[in-house]
């Protein structure tokens, strides 16, 4: 049975399975990762059983690429948003060590592009620039924890909303299942079109029912672009 206990420092429910069992300490094969230091035998054993709300996500598969191999710096990757309370106690030490902040510390967001500084030389001869930026959705797992369905309703409803973009934002979704060979050439052609194949992502579960639920968006003039459930569920290019 599965028995539901409130997860004080998260205030959600968190899932806890019902084997009495302990679960073995893994062997973390990425012995200087942030994970190898910050995963302890105690808090794997505090924490192994949670699955979180969102995805069922759990601490094995968030510390998967740091058990599977032996080259990652920090090794760990979150389901979902739940992963970031559920799993505080590995989460908050690892993001404080990589990004050098202390526990106090708040994400401050400022939009004024008047404060942006420039520092590229007039001179040089600037030929393009890209700029790109990932979003993911509340309510719906990051990458490595969505669930199938997740995925494919997250498509839906991105479908859905690039069909009413106009002026110099409309265009056509692509999706990757049962996508043209000829559309698929053209988008590999413009170097657009993403693909399977890298080890990292499919440990790190985000290759999951590849190809479904996953496609690309782009305008007539292909100055924006968005690629659908990819490494973020949302990347947006222009």
């Amino acid at each position: 049975p599965i028995i539901q206990e409130y997860h004080e420092s998260s205030g959600i429910n968190a899932e806890y399975g019902g084997s009495a069992e302990q679960k073995p300490f893994p062997t973390i094969k990425s012995a200087h990762s942030l994970v190898a230091k910050h995963v302890t035998k105690d808090r794997y054993d505090q924490l192994s059983g949670i699955k979180t709300k969102t995805s069922g996500f759990t601490l094995d598969q968030a510390i998967a690429c740091a058990v599977q191999f032996d080259n990652q710096h920090v090794g760990i990757y979150a389901g979902d948003l739940d992963s970031y309370r559920d799993f505080a106690a590995v989460f908050d030490p690892i993001i404080q060590e990589y990004h050098g902040i202390d526990a106090n510390a708040k994400h401050t967001s400022d939009m004024d592009v008047n404060k942006i500084k420039g520092n590229v030389n007039p001179a040089a001869p600037v030929k393009s620039v890209r700029i790109r930026v990932g979003r993911s959705f509340n309510g719906f797992g990051l990458s490595p924890g969505i669930t199938k369905q997740q995925r494919l309703d997250l498509e839906k409803l991105l479908a859905s909303a690039f069909s009413n973009f106009d002026g110099d934002l409309k265009g056509n979704y692509y999706p990757l299942l049962g996508m043209d060979e000829r559309v698929r050439q053209q988008l590999v052609d413009d170097h657009f079109l993403f693909v399977s194949g890298d080890p990292n992502l499919q440990v790190a579960g985000m290759e999951r029912d590849w190809p479904e639920g996953r496609g690309i968006f782009h305008n007539k003039d292909k100055t924006f672009l968005v690629w659908v459930n990819e490494e973020d569920l949302t990347r947006i290019i222009c």
